[in-house]
């Protein structure tokens, strides 16, 4: 989960609808889900972190910057109207979520061994509130060839597009030209923090995705020479209950 800094509202007060604050988000951030990285062309919405309406709705946020960020729809119907706790829970716009996660070559996204036991919990809590912890989901084609459709198979498709990248720059190391194309393929392809395991020996490419992935720079969770993560996150914006990894 990208870490990302929103920075202050675009508008003084409150939006008139929510909807309207999307191609700021989208300019700050890039065209992808703020829990799963998917990169999604069509249908991201305006996520609002705390639900708008149902029984923990808050509706005196519904238009209000500080409650956006984007989201799929695989992520916004998991989320739903559930309840947030900003104790228990971490966000990418407030936490180093980067450093909370491990993303594995069969897909599965699981809490880092590193947390600490209250850090595991609250990683746990927001793996089940995003449905980032389901189990693999596996859709066929007429010739029996599975598709990607859900998040865990893309994930593992994307570990296979950045492993190739990584064949092909080992392949060719002193070539900036690869280093450049690969680069943009990771901003084509999303999943940021596959794009930052596969390639962990290189620490030029770490610090050029975090450069390119609009907002991740700007977190302060990176440590722009090595690309190593920087925990707990200093939280720019001074968001509520932010900073707590």
């Amino acid at each position: 989960m990208r870490p990302v800094k929103k920075g202050s509202s675009p508008i003084v007060g409150d939006f008139n609808k929510y909807e309207d604050a999307k191609p700021e988000l989208v300019s700050r951030l890039g065209i992808y889900c703020s829990y799963c990285e998917r990169k999604i062309s069509t249908l991201l919405a305006v996520e609002h972190i705390e639900p708008k309406d149902g029984a923990h709705g808050q509706p005196h946020l519904s238009r209000s910057w500080s409650n956006f960020l984007l989201a799929c729809t695989n992520c916004n119907s998991c989320k739903s109207s559930k309840k947030v706790n900003f104790k228990r829970l971490m966000f990418p716009d407030r936490d180093n979520t980067y450093y909370a996660f491990d993303y594995e070559l069969d897909g599965s996204v699981k809490y880092s061994t590193r947390l600490t036991a209250r850090q595991k919990v609250m990683a746990r809590n927001t793996l089940k509130l995003t449905g980032l912890d389901k189990p693999l989901q596996e859709f066929k084609d007429e010739n029996d060839e599975q598709v990607a459709l859900d998040r865990r198979a893309q994930r593992m498709e994307a570990f296979g597009t950045a492993q190739a990248a990584l064949n092909y720059l080992d392949a060719d190391s002193d070539n900036p030209n690869m280093r450049a194309v690969i680069a943009n393929l990771a901003i084509q392809t999303g999943f940021f923090s596959i794009w930052m395991k596969v390639f962990d020996a290189y620490p030029d490419m770490k610090v050029q995705f975090i450069q390119d992935f609009k907002g991740t720079e700007g977190s302060g969770c990176f440590d722009m020479t090595t690309g190593s993560s920087i925990t707990p996150a200093p939280n720019v914006d001074a968001l509520e209950q932010g900073g707590k990894i």
